[in-house]
């Protein structure tokens, strides 16, 4: 399966969702790149739309093999096994995850000026991404929104490797994805435009879905 852009990999993914209209759900964006998407989910459902801001912590060697996750309320999760296979050590690690952290405390008070966050206590919450690769940042925003006090955490994606999606469904409620395509190398290959989402951007789809229930 291929999307042109974020935004049809939203609508697409919103129609496999309707049955969460009448549990009134929160809609959260993994900032960056889930943001265009989760606008239309929320719009297909009617429900709000926030943000939920992780960063994954990248091998030192390899930013883009995850040793791990840092997230809001200081949320941390760990691949143990990445970990030890790339020999990084405990002062290597802890100074990757306080660097991650600062970023998270940063796009959260660009952000949070913005939009204040929705209180989750006791909703249902979908989790929206443009897909997943190790799964790390998806694991770190369920554990954040469990902390905040969510009841149902729905994790929704067009695509990522089935393997990936087994492991989260340890850790979410429910994952929907429309694709677990094989061979798996990276997200962007199944759109047509993956042009990074800039803040100026995450910024006009939170306006956009406020004024969606204006």
């Amino acid at each position: 399966m291929r999307f042109h852009d974020r935004r049809d990999a939203g609508r697409r993914l919103a129609a496999s969702l309707d049955r969460l209209r009448p549990e009134h759900p929160v809609v959260l964006g993994l900032l960056r790149g889930g943001v265009p998407v989760a606008l239309e989910v929320a719009r297909r459902l009617g429900a709000p739309m926030d943000v939920v801001i992780v960063r994954k912590v990248g091998v030192p060697a390899q930013p883009e093999l995850a040793l791990g996750a840092v997230g809001e309320e200081d949320v941390r999760v760990r691949n143990a096994s990445v970990i030890h296979d790339s020999g990084v050590t405990a002062a290597q690690l802890d100074a990757a995850e306080r660097e991650a952290q600062a970023q998270v405390t940063m796009r959260a008070g660009a952000v949070r000026r913005v939009k204040p966050r929705i209180p989750l206590k006791g909703r249902t919450v979908v989790i929206v991404d443009d897909g997943v690769a190790t799964g790390s940042t998806a694991l770190a925003a369920c554990q954040v929104v469990r902390t905040e006090g969510a009841s149902h955490v729905v994790l929704a994606v067009p695509v990522a490797p089935a393997e990936t999606v087994a492991a989260l469904r340890e850790v979410a409620d429910e994952v929907v994805c429309l694709d677990l395509p094989r061979p798996f190398y990276s997200v962007g290959q199944f759109y047509d435009d993956f042009t990074q989402v800039e803040d100026d951007a995450v910024v006009a789809c939170l306006r956009e879905a406020d004024a969606l229930r204006a």
